[in-house]
């Protein structure tokens, strides 16, 4: 099997849900961690999609996640909380973590709930993208292991550290955005290993810091700007460690143990993630916020494009579009899930 195949969502949860039941996750674990894959591989970021689901099970089965984790939350004050993860499935506390987050926002117009003894949590847009739902502008960080270059550094220090944020649109889907503040985030490196593919120019490089396109010989990312305006993703990435880890109580990019690359497989990483909620309503009011956000996409789509046969797109357009597509023709999946899946 060296092509991706396409596979019906319903099937493909089924068989994501099953595999983690057999690593040992708990149910409500299993479900939020499925869910959490298949909204990524629904709207095409196929990197953190249900590939990771072998991942996952093999951390469950050697130690690393605590497979039937007690989530614990501690209200700090009026518009805070922490959450212990418990050294479960980050996708699990981060679900709860928002949902917390959106409860406490209805009563003080913000919700801030930060997360340790977390774990890798897929795509962050899943968990803003809830606060959306709920008629909330949700923000959701998280910090990982040292695997991007900081600005015209050698070696690794910070993680992909992504951002992502939704907010409500009457009538339409939500506006979101979910970026990694790294060039590209490293599970699409080994995705294209997967697939035996190069990497585009710019975005990573060898063990002795030089570009490369070759994604079997790439260490190393480079954050995103690239080579002559990488500082703005190291700045970006180190926004996310304050917030997620300095802040949190969670382990520091530097200090964490790879997700990957390590032998360790039985220790808990600690990873820290950072959600908030904001409710519109306690700002310029909910009907003035629709309109304004109404507005702004309007004029936005309207812009000229440059030439070519796609209009100027709002954050998340392509995403939706993306899962329009899937749930047509099904979902692609890559040779290694595809043999981890059973299919």
């Amino acid at each position: 099997m060296t092509e991706t195949m396409t596979v019906d969502a319903g099937v493909l949860a089924a068989r994501v849900t099953a595999a983690l039941r057999a690593a040992g996750a708990s149910a409500e674990s299993a479900a939020a961690t499925t869910e959490a894959l298949m909204y990524a591989s629904r709207i095409g970021v196929d990197s953190h999609g249900v590939r990771l689901a072998a991942h996952y099970a093999a951390m469950l089965r050697q130690g690393r996640l605590n497979p039937i984790p007690v989530l614990t939350t501690r209200r700090t004050a009026a518009a805070t909380a922490v959450l212990d993860a418990d050294d479960g499935l980050g996708h699990f506390a981060c679900y709860r973590a928002m949902e917390l987050a959106v409860g406490i926002a209805a009563e003080s117009g913000l919700g801030a709930v930060g997360i340790v003894r977390s774990s890798h949590c897929g795509a962050a847009g899943a968990y803003a993208l809830k606060a959306a739902e709920a008629g909330m502008i949700g923000i959701v960080t998280s910090n990982s292991d040292a695997n991007v270059a900081p600005f015209e550094g050698a070696v690794p220090f910070h993680g992909t550290n992504p951002i992502a944020m939704a907010a409500p649109v009457a009538g339409q889907q939500p506006w979101l955005l979910d970026l990694a503040t790294s060039s590209i985030p490293f599970n699409r490196v080994r995705l294209y290993r997967s697939l035996n593919r190069p990497l585009p120019a710019g975005v990573a490089a060898d063990a002795q810091g030089r570009p490369t396109t070759d994604a079997h010989a790439a260490e190393m990312l480079l954050p995103l700007g690239g080579p002559d305006y990488g500082f703005k993703g190291a700045g970006l990435a180190g926004m996310v460690t304050i917030l997620s880890a300095v802040l949190t109580g969670a382990t520091t990019d530097p200090h964490m143990i790879p997700m990957t690359e390590t032998d360790d497989r039985s220790t808990a990483r600690n990873v820290g993630q950072f959600c908030l909620a904001i409710d519109p309503a306690r700002f310029v009011g909910r009907a003035a916020y629709e309109a304004a956000m109404a507005d702004y996409l309007g004029l936005l789509r309207q812009v000229p494009s440059t030439g070519d046969s796609r209009p100027v797109m709002a954050p998340g357009d392509r995403e939706w579009e993306t899962a329009r597509h899937r749930a047509r023709d099904g979902i692609p999946i890559d040779p290694d899930t595809r043999r981890f899946l059973g299919l």
